[in-house]
């Protein structure tokens, strides 16, 4: 008999032992698919959220970023944030005049009470920023007229627009319009004597919290949050001039303004991802256990299918099959698991993926945050090969420690 002919008998017998138990076939390729699945959704994720912040980055058309420390939570507080960026207008304006600095703005969250009835009042993310620019578009209406001028060079004794440009979410819950009315303040008080008037819809701002909001000019914020004695601001965004470099610029500043942070695009993105570092290490996990729970699941079947037939692999030593054909047999065997568990992983990432951004989107408020790659789905289909190998490796160590021929008698 030709090695061809062999080899070909060999992996007849193996497909002959896969349709027969049928049910451990099943739940073998079920588990491969499984650590497919997970591998290929995990790092689609992680690779997509990156993908997300650096393109959101660029959109926002700044080059550096300078924060006074972490922006903290205050549960119960007017505003519910503590932005630690102090004397913030007085820092756009020594920004902006600096010859490596083309523009410079302020920016500002905070969470605030909006209603459109004075009644009944809900929460919303509160933006003070700009709102006219080549940055900002907009789907009905435009800018706030005057911008800032209620800051009167730190007086803000200027006179308030009391205008408002709102996101698409935030015109759908409330049923707004341009021209329509709302009552915003830090306080329910504070909102029952301010109202706004919408003059445009744009999802600049939202696009990078991922939530429904209102946006302002950041002293009119400052005005009906209480933190106008300070001048508190999230932080300042800068756009370098043309000739200049971001790197050399903000390593410039960090030495010109020791107490406040300064970053660069990349830099932020990086420090957003180090404060989430707990849920990244939580998705490495996941990712870790689904590849080793599929290996334990595969080698645990192969074995106990050795040990089921080791009088039939007995059988076929006894006529003379080589110890090394029944190694190709039980390979063969895993392999072929393995396929078709790479193929139904992969096949069911792609329904998942889509399944995955609808949720991230009802949840965060950003969409198509996951995508499939050719890179991505080249390593699951990886993940199959390898958990496969190593499963029809345990199961040929383990064959050859039982002596086949020894089950005979």
């Amino acid at each position: 008999m030709s090695n061809l002919a062999r080899v070909r008998a060999l992996l007849g017998v193996a497909g002959a032992q896969l349709r027969h138990e049928r049910t451990r076939t099943i739940l073998a390729v079920l588990g491969v698919a499984m650590a497919v699945l997970a591998s290929v959704l995990l790092v689609s994720v992680g690779l997509g959220v990156m993908n997300t912040g650096e393109e959101k980055f660029t959109q926002a058309g700044r080059d550096i970023w300078v924060t006074g420390g972490p922006v903290e939570l205050r549960p119960g507080t007017v505003g519910g944030f503590e932005n630690s960026l102090i004397d913030a207008h007085s820092l756009e304006a020594e920004l902006r005049a600096r010859e490596d600095i083309r523009t410079a703005h302020v920016l500002i969250f905070q969470t605030l009470y909006i209603s459109t009835n004075n009644e009944d009042f809900e929460t919303v993310i509160g933006v003070g920023a700009q709102t006219r620019g080549p940055n900002v578009n907009y789907v009905a209406g435009g800018g706030v007229e005057g911008g800032d001028a209620h800051y009167a060079d730190g007086s803000y004794d200027g006179p308030m627009q009391h205008e408002v440009v709102i996101d698409q979410r935030t015109a759908k819950q409330y049923n707004l319009s341009v021209g329509d009315t709302v009552y915003l303040g830090g306080t329910l008080a504070t909102a029952s004597n301010n109202r706004f008037t919408v003059v445009g819809i744009s999802g600049t701002y939202s696009q990078f919290v991922g939530a429904p909001t209102v946006v302002m000019p950041p002293s009119e914020i400052q005005e009906i949050t209480g933190t106008t004695a300070s001048d508190r601001a999230t932080m300042i965004s800068a756009k370098v001039a043309t000739n200049a470099d971001p790197e050399s610029t903000a390593a410039e500043l960090r030495k010109v303004y020791p107490g406040y942070t300064v970053r660069t695009n990349r830099e932020q993105l990086q420090a957003t991802l180090q404060n989430q570092s707990v849920v990244l290490a939580s998705g490495l996990s996941l990712v870790i256990m689904a590849v080793v729970a599929g290996i334990l699941l595969l080698t645990n079947l192969q074995l106990s299918f050795v040990a089921r037939h080791r009088e039939t692999f007995g059988a076929l030593t006894a006529i003379g099959t080589s110890q090394r054909s029944l190694a190709v047999i039980l390979l063969a065997n895993t392999l072929t698991v393995g396929i078709l568990g790479g193929v139904v992983g992969i096949g069911l990432a792609v329904p998942s993926i889509w399944g995955v951004n609808q949720i991230a989107a009802a949840l965060s408020g950003f969409e198509d945050v996951v995508s499939l790659s050719e890179q991505v789905l080249v390593a699951g289909f990886s993940v199959a090969f390898v958990v496969s190998a190593i499963g029809g490796v345990a199961a040929t160590w383990y064959l050859s420690r039982l002596s086949p021929l020894s089950q005979l008698r």
